[in-house]
């Protein structure tokens, strides 16, 4: 591995704060590290619509915003450990409103890949307000999430069986989405101010608005999913075995799987 190998860097502006972010994804030995901080050092914070995570640096507490996206694309490609993030800014940038973006940076950088340093040890059911995740062992990482949206027109399941090239072609691209009945507030709130439109799709009752590539009826199920495979890899994932979420969210799957953990269902290799 050649550590220290740098990749282009990749600029952008957050979702949420729309605030400039550079980041640069470097090959290091060890865990990954995020600004110097070892990825497991983090904790979640609960954040409207998005995964934050907070940790210690140099005695004061360094909150980043919106990460998901990124960590999907390690956990899509099994990338475990090897790569160091550095980070200026607060919330790492929408860039396509996927991973797609951060999987062809990882890729192009060499990251290396493992087995998932977690596995799903006994089948269980952990609810959490209306969201249900089951848990299974098997050989594979195995994801896959069902949603429950009034509109008709939306396929509301979607799921992925651990392959990589998979996961790039399929789960990564998913753009970020929003519910057309939401749009009002998210502008008043100044979240869309800085959107790229080809970056985000719109749900309405009748169908799926995009303003760049066309979208399809499932591709808010599939970022859903792209959503929680990040969401796992702050807890060791995603796992070896099988997980079935109807109604994920990010709350939901951080306080599931804390609780997983604690019963005993998901455990360290």
């Amino acid at each position: 591995m050649a550590v220290g190998r740098v990749t282009s860097l990749l600029r952008g502006r957050g979702l949420f704060g729309g605030r400039p972010a550079t980041v640069t994804l470097r090959l290091e030995g060890g865990p990954l590290r995020l600004d110097g901080v070892p990825l497991a050092d983090y904790a979640y914070v609960p954040s409207a619509r998005t995964t934050a995570i907070a940790a210690k640096q140099a005695g004061k507490t360094r909150k980043i915003g919106t990460v998901e996206h990124l960590l999907a694309a390690f956990g899509g490609l099994g990338v475990h450990d090897g790569v160091a993030i550095e980070l200026e800014g607060d919330e790492l940038p929408i860039l396509d409103g996927a991973a797609a973006g951060w999987c062809a940076a990882l890729v192009e950088l060499g990251a290396p890949r493992s087995a998932p340093p977690s596995r799903i040890a006994r089948p269980g059911e952990v609810r959490v307000g209306a969201s249900i995740y089951r848990f299974a062992p098997c050989s594979l990482r195995e994801v896959a999430v069902a949603l429950d949206y009034p509109e008709a027109h939306l396929e509301l399941r979607a799921e992925w069986r651990g392959d990589p090239d998979d996961f790039v072609r399929r789960v990564a691209p998913a753009r970020t989405f929003a519910l057309a009945r939401e749009i009002a507030a998210l502008a008043e709130g100044g979240m869309m101010a800085h959107v790229d439109p080809e970056s985000v799709v719109i749900v309405d009752e009748h169908t799926v608005h995009s303003a760049g590539v066309p979208a399809a009826s499932d591709e808010p199920a599939r970022h859903k999913l792209l959503d929680l495979v990040g969401d796992l890899v702050l807890h060791g994932g995603p796992p070896e075995g099988r997980i079935e979420a109807f109604r994920p969210g990010h709350a939901a799957t951080h306080e599931i799987m804390a609780r997983a953990r604690a019963m005993g269902i998901v455990v360290d290799r």
